[in-house]
């Protein structure tokens, strides 16, 4: 399921951020909807415009989710919900430490989807939100020709500098809920640190296994 994720969804994961400098006021926060929607299409614009991206510059694609992503995901909420009841076992190092790992291979993944990316098309759905919610969910529907459109749904909280996403669903299946069972049995096998270990030889391995050359993969 996390290949089904990464290859319909991070198009629009990638696309959610902080309205422009991250206002601080109330009446300045960006409405969640209207905030995947605008940049969401600003993003998809940037793919379809780049030639490098669209040859899978590797280097181009991350600097991409690094500017879009990384300041606007909760990592260590995600994290810590991923990681489940082991959470609190682990001490501040390797709390530290798994927040790292997992945003890298988050990155790694994302970076794939979107250098793939192709014509796919996006419906967003209307807020179903009082405004005084702090935590909301924003549907997206992508629309493929020929297939059934897959539904996908970030849950949202509203932080002090502006609503952050906690987990994305794809069809109804959480990407935190899907990696909380593999690393629950990473972890029953080798403890936190072994976790940790796994994480990181993945997250090697990949970058390994993608050329520093745009497009191709080390054979």
């Amino acid at each position: 399921m996390v290949t089904l994720f990464v290859r319909l969804a991070a198009a629009v994961a990638t696309a959610t951020f902080v309205a422009a400098g991250g206002a601080s006021a109330q009446s300045e926060v960006t409405a969640p909807d209207a905030l995947v929607k605008t940049v969401t299409l600003e993003v998809v614009d940037i793919i379809q415009k780049d030639k490098d991206i669209q040859k899978g510059d590797r280097k181009k694609v991350v600097a991409l989710i690094e500017a879009k992503v990384l300041p606007h995901f909760n990592f260590q909420a995600m994290t810590a919900s991923a990681v489940g009841r082991n959470w609190e076992k682990a001490s501040a190092e390797q709390k530290a430490r798994l927040i790292e790992e997992f945003k890298t291979l988050l990155v790694r993944t994302y970076s794939s989807a979107l250098a793939s990316y192709s014509s796919q098309k996006f419906d967003f759905r209307p807020l179903r939100a009082k405004p005084t919610d702090t935590d909301v969910t924003v549907n997206v529907r992508i629309l493929q020709s020929g297939s059934e459109p897959v539904t996908i749904d970030y849950d949202m909280e509203k932080r002090p500098a502006g609503w952050k996403v906690w987990d994305v669903r794809v069809g109804g299946i959480s990407l935190v809920s899907n990696y909380r069972t593999e690393f629950d049995n990473q972890i029953r096998e080798g403890g936190v640190e072994g976790l940790i270990k796994t994480l990181s030889a993945k997250n090697l391995s990949q970058a390994q296994f993608q050329s520093p050359v745009a497009g191709t993969q080390k054979k």
